[in-house]
């Protein structure tokens, strides 16, 4: 009688899973995009279950390939741990937030963003003040979660156009991730492109330049007209600030958490660690300067600042001017549950997707029928839009047609820092534009507005591509390269990145 065969002869025995046709490859793609333009867009269905359901078209082909249940979970496994460290940065967004609203250093912001800015000039200076603060750090999620978050603040209070502004704050956060030298993916791109990161940064200019130029253009004009930048009625303004000042203690103190982000920033020190530090400070101000009580402070940071806890200072809630609710009663670690949610469902149909081999099939045919440098070009921003949608991970975005697609450009006379600036352009910047990756889901969490409604305003974040475009097409700003340049970029890529 012929014994059984153990787990692990099986697995020997077991026939190498096929590849993909073209058709296998494309179908879970093309499943998803038409399932969350019906469902999510058209009858505005929850994400998270469409996901599921593309997921499903997903492991029908992988199962038809050959692959098993037990290769599918460890491709999704594989995935979750690569973005398992911006996950801990959403949960400690949310402890952060909830703190600094507790300890005062939010309402602070928000009190005397409505005694300074003119509400005319809200989006505008969302626009600014974000990019600034984004260029001195390299993050965008950092200068959204905290600058960003005080201004909708303010827009709240000034009744303005909420997807306006919160569009401005996210095209601000995004212009700085993309020109700082402390950006992690801007680093990432010049790396994996083997480009000088200055070069880089420069070389960027000629999309981003114009790009930030027509977002300031569109909130100037747009921003100033009915109801677009804020028309809300003074004596309501005069009411909130009444009850911020009559709710909480002002001193420079209330600062020191924003100080500890931004420096932490500059310093590049780990993200979580100088959150959680700043996070601290700030309950530390609630129960001295803000007379909260410790649980409350607390409590605070799982979820979120409520109204209630005024009452610990002898305010009565109930004589809170109707917008203060939606200002202050925000955060909290448990605040971002429905972010992560969205982001483990697309990040399942990612590890799938990756694991059968769909996409490095699709880049290949995509740059086979790619012959000269316009066509090049715009099958890197389909190769980088297709990625993004479907690893919902920017940094496999930046990678992977890096990787793919150095080489061709090299041997096409063209330096590999145009390739560098279009993976930015089709990914960094538009990955906060797709409401199921982490970054869309982020800033939908953060800023209280939904990704596809502040889309429309963040302008720098979808014009970069049409920029990048006009360029091929007319020849500015595509860097060609000698055939001598071309053999040091090939052969010696260090020596390269440093001539």
């Amino acid at each position: 009688m012929t014994e059984p065969l153990n787990t692990e002869e099986v697995e020997q025995v077991r026939p190498e899973p096929r590849k993909p046709t073209l058709f296998l490859a494309l179908l879970p793609i093309l499943a998803m995009m038409v399932i969350l333009a019906v469902g999510y867009i058209w009858l505005g269905l929850p994400a998270e279950p469409l996901l599921v359901a593309a997921t499903f078209v997903a492991g029908f082909v992988a199962i038809h390939l050959g692959w098993n249940f037990d290769d599918m979970m460890a491709a999704i496994s594989e995935k979750i741990a690569k973005v398992m460290p911006a996950f801990l940065i959403l949960i400690a967004v949310g402890f952060l937030i909830g703190s600094w609203m507790v300890g005062g250093t939010i309402p602070m912001l928000i009190y005397y963003g409505l005694e300074i800015v003119s509400p005319e000039y809200l989006a505008v200076t969302a626009l600014l003040v974000t990019s600034i603060v984004s260029v001195a750090t390299g993050t965008s999620w950092g200068s959204a979660g905290t600058i960003g978050v005080a201004f909708m603040g303010v827009a709240i209070g000034l009744d303005a156009n909420l997807p306006l502004v919160a569009g401005a704050v996210v095209a601000g956060a995004y212009f700085g991730d993309k020109m700082s030298p402390l950006s992690d993916t801007t680093n990432l791109a010049a790396l994996t492109a083997g480009v000088n990161l200055y070069q880089h940064i420069a070389n960027m200019l000629w999309t981003t330049g114009p790009a930030y130029i027509l977002s300031l253009i569109v909130v100037l004009t747009l921003g100033r007209g009915a109801g677009a930048s804020g028309s809300g009625d003074l004596e309501s303004v005069a009411l909130i600030n009444s009850f911020l000042d009559q709710a909480f203690t002002w001193n420079v103190w209330l600062l020191v958490p924003l100080v500890i982000v931004l420096l932490g920033s500059i310093l590049r020190k780990p993200t979580v660690p100088v959150m959680i530090l700043a996070s601290v400070v700030a309950l530390i101000n609630a129960v001295l300067f803000e007379g909260q009580t410790v649980v409350n402070s607390i409590q605070a940071t799982l979820s979120g600042f409520d109204l209630s806890m005024l009452a610990a200072v002898g305010v009565d809630p109930a004589t809170a001017p109707d917008q203060v609710g939606t200002l202050l009663q925000r955060g909290g670690m448990s605040s971002m549950m429905g972010t992560l949610l969205i982001a483990f469902c697309a990040l399942a149909f990612a590890g799938i997707v990756s694991r059968i081999g769909a996409l490095e099939l699709i880049v290949e045919k995509l740059t086979a029928y790619a012959k000269n440098t316009p066509s090049l070009i715009m099958a890197t921003i389909a190769i980088g839009l297709i990625t993004i949608a479907t690893t919902c991970n920017g940094q496999v975005s930046i990678v992977m047609p890096g990787e793919m697609l150095r080489e061709t450009y090299i041997k096409r006379g063209l330096h590999p820092k145009v390739l560098s600036r279009t993976i930015e352009d089709s990914v960094t910047v538009t990955e906060t534009l797709i409401p199921w990756t982490a970054a869309g889901a982020y800033m939908a969490g953060t800023l209280g507005v939904a990704t596809l409604d502040y889309a429309p305003w963040a302008v720098l974040n979808w014009s970069g591509m049409i920029f990048a475009l006009i360029l091929t097409f007319t020849g500015l700003g595509i860097k060609k390269i000698t055939p001598k340049e071309q053999k040091l970029f090939l052969e010696n890529p260090q020596a390269a990145m440093n001539a």
